[in-house]
């Protein structure tokens, strides 16, 4: 999965869309047809990649060549980012508590420990734009986008 930079996602003639850069791999964990050409789609993120040479394919479908990056290095939280580790973690603990967990765009294995995984969701979930997003999904050290995601967010935690 790519965001659209600039386009539709419906083909319109004379209209080329272009697409962001970087992307992820969408692990379809549910599928079900409401009606006959109506479908809900669960899906979870999985390695990011590096779009190169995209091209209009069949039925209007744009293709691409991808670099996959590598999967996040494992890098602990640093105490002082902790609070946000433990933010996170109580979220998780009180939807599994009221029976709720499935609700959640957060699946196991949860790791509150990681710095990568930590930033990942919390890029998921706050409001920033497309190109903020990019920017995120382009570095790979885990710990910077951490920070990076922390100097985002509109509130310290508790």
């Amino acid at each position: 999965m790519a965001w659209l930079k600039q386009g539709a996602e419906v083909q319109v003639p004379g209209e080329i869309p272009t697409l962001y850069p970087y992307g992820c791999l969408a692990h379809i964990r549910e599928f079900e047809q409401i009606q006959p050409t109506f479908f809900r789609v669960l899906c979870q993120g999985g390695l990011r990649f590096k779009l190169h040479d995209t091209q209009p394919g069949p039925f209007g479908v744009w293709q691409g060549m991808v670099t996959l990056l590598e999967q996040d290095t494992e890098v602990e939280i640093p105490i002082r980012m902790q609070p946000y580790a433990d933010r996170l973690g109580k979220v998780i603990a009180s939807a599994q508590k009221n029976g709720v967990i499935d609700r959640l765009p957060i699946f196991a294995p949860y790791q509150l420990d990681q710095c990568g995984w930590i930033a990942n969701r919390y890029a998921e979930a706050i409001e920033l734009s497309s190109e903020l997003k990019q920017k995120l999904l382009s570095e790979l050290d885990p710990l910077k986008r951490l920070e990076s995601v922390i100097k985002m967010m509109p509130e310290s935690p508790d």
